[in-house]
């Protein structure tokens, strides 16, 4: 077939487009690691050498950093004046972390990612694993980062209060796990709204573990909420009110294996939430910009993760609801529904 010049440029242009964007996510960690997105903020129109003084940077890198930015749109420029200014709504997403719109974990969390190429490659060639251990150590932080704001916005608000009689059994005081907790973002926020319940977060990663229990210390929560590393077929205890898995069920190597050990960890009446990336069950359903960045992780990280296993199902992070259900009910539970969701996240609600 003759190739079409007017699509090729098209594609052409739109690859560009993704260089000038894989460019830009490094510049935003950089930013972020730096602190160049907090001495921005509410500072209004700076020239590149006030921001440099701002910033603690040389002026000759704070005026090419700007400009790939202002070119990006992650910061407006004033060309009559040569004054930069961080818009509120980006100040909102790049400088506060504490805002449900903080975007900026991702980036860390995808640079760290990419430097686990060469590894990547050999596993595609010789269909072996990447575990999650063996990538570089930012993309834990990187991965708090991300998901936190999303679990700030909605876990207490909304997912908690969808599961059945949840919310008054953690108010009167309920025992739960947190399974593959990483660093335990999604552990300290239900322990900080319910101080009658009792949690632990689980984590096969000694680090991941270390650095959660060390984040609840500084938070005042070590006396109500305790970190141990174990895997999610064999963290211990049989009558957990609530077992909550935060987007992580489709990175295990036997995730049927994990909900069978699940239902018997719970107490007659327990709940298992399981809270997974949002997708549809069709590939042509996630073809979306959500989608590409779900697939793209998956491809990294949660794929390689998996294969690195026992089993190695590999659900991939766009598995799709009929799919999480068929390995959830595959483990013994008789119920499970769509108790919420958001257009990032799947909420399910799986009970005996």
């Amino acid at each position: 077939m003759p190739v079409d010049p007017i699509k090729l440029e098209a594609f052409v242009h739109q690859a560009l487009g993704d260089l000038g964007a894989a460019m830009t996510a490094g510049l935003v960690a950089l930013g972020d690691k730096l602190g160049l997105y907090r001495a921005m903020a509410g500072a209004g129109a700076l020239t590149p050498a006030e921001f440099a003084a701002r910033a603690g940077i040389v002026e000759r890198y704070a005026r090419e950093w700007l400009a790939a930015q202002a070119a990006a749109g992650y910061v407006a420029y004033d060309a009559p004046s040569g004054r930069y200014t961080l818009p509120e709504e980006q100040a909102e997403a790049l400088a506060n972390e504490e805002s449900p719109a903080f975007i900026v974990g991702g980036f860390q969390a995808m640079m760290a990612a990419l430097r686990s190429e060469a590894k990547l490659g050999e596993a595609f060639r010789s269909g072996a694993g990447v575990g999650w251990h063996e990538h570089d150590p930012a993309l834990f932080e990187g991965t708090r980062r991300f998901f936190r704001p999303g679990y700030v916005a909605n876990l207490v608000p909304s997912w908690l209060p969808a599961l059945d009689g949840m919310v008054a059994k953690l108010e009167a005081g309920a025992t739960v796990a947190d399974v593959g907790c990483g660093l335990g973002a999604s552990t300290l926020l239900m322990a900080r709204a319910f101080p009658h319940s009792r949690f632990v977060g689980f984590d096969y990663h000694p680090p991941s573990i270390e650095r959660a229990t060390a984040l609840a210390a500084a938070e005042g929560l070590g006396e109500r909420v305790r970190f141990a590393v174990a895997s999610a077929k064999d963290y211990p205890g049989t009558t957990y009110d609530l077992v909550t898995f935060f987007d992580c069920l489709h990175d295990l190597g036997d995730p049927v294996g994990a909900a069978a050990h699940v239902r018997a960890s719970l107490a007659a009446d327990g709940t298992w939430m399981v809270v997974e990336p949002f997708a549809g069950d069709r590939v042509e359903d996630n073809l979306t910009p959500v989608g590409r960045l779900f697939y793209s992780a998956s491809t990294f990280i949660c794929t390689p993760a998996s294969l690195s296993q026992e089993v190695g199902l590999a659900l991939g992070a766009q598995a799709g609801e009929a799919r999480l259900r068929e390995v959830i009910q595959a483990g013994g539970f008789g119920r499970v529904r769509r108790a919420a969701e958001t257009p990032f996240n799947l909420v399910l609600e799986a009970r005996p």
